[in-house]
C-alpha cells in the first residue's frame, strides 16, 4: 500500500496552470504536516511548499504569490495550485508527510524521508 500517490503532474506551457494533488492513505496521521519538494534534473531536491494540521502555510520565496498549497482532511487530499508556470518550475514533484513543523520543508529532504512518507512523485514540465 502506498502511503501518499500524486496525480495531476503534465506539460504546459510559460503562464499556464496545473493543479497537483496527492492522497493520503489512512495510516498517514492526519496531524502531520504535508508539503511538496520538487527536483529538477541534475539538482539537489528542494522545498517548495509546507502546510501544518492547522492550515498554515509556508512557500519558498521563489513560488510565493504564484502557488497555493492547501489540504482537505475528509478526503485526506494535499492540493498544490500552480499559476504563472516557469520553465524554471520543471521537474518532478514529490508529497511528503511528516511529524512536526510545516517549516522543516525547507530542511534536509532525507529527515523528511527518514521519520515520514513520501510519494512517487508526478512530473511538471514548463516549456517556453
Amino acid at each position: 500500500q502506498e502511503n501518499l500517490v500524486e496525480s495531476g503532474g503534465g506539460s504546459v506551457q510559460a503562464g499556464g496552470s496545473l493543479r497537483l494533488s496527492c492522497v493520503r492513505s489512512s495510516s498517514v496521521p492526519r496531524y502531520f504536516s504535508m508539503g511538496w519538494f520538487r527536483r529538477a534534473e541534475g539538482k539537489k531536491y528542494e522545498g517548495v511548499a509546507g502546510i501544518d494540521a492547522s492550515g498554515n502555510e509556508a512557500y519558498r520565496d521563489s513560488v510565493r504569490g504564484r502557488f497555493t498549497i492547501s489540504r482537505d482532511t475528509v478526503k485526506r487530499t494535499l492540493y498544490l495550485e500552480m499559476s504563472n508556470l516557469k520553465p524554471e518550475d520543471t521537474a518532478m514533484y514529490y508529497c511528503a508527510a511528516w511529524p512536526g513543523s510545516h517549516h522543516l520543508i525547507f530542511g534536509s529532504d532525507s529527515q523528511v524521508r527518514e521519520f515520514g512518507h513520501w510519494g512517487r512523485g508526478t512530473q511538471v514540465t514548463v516549456s517556453s
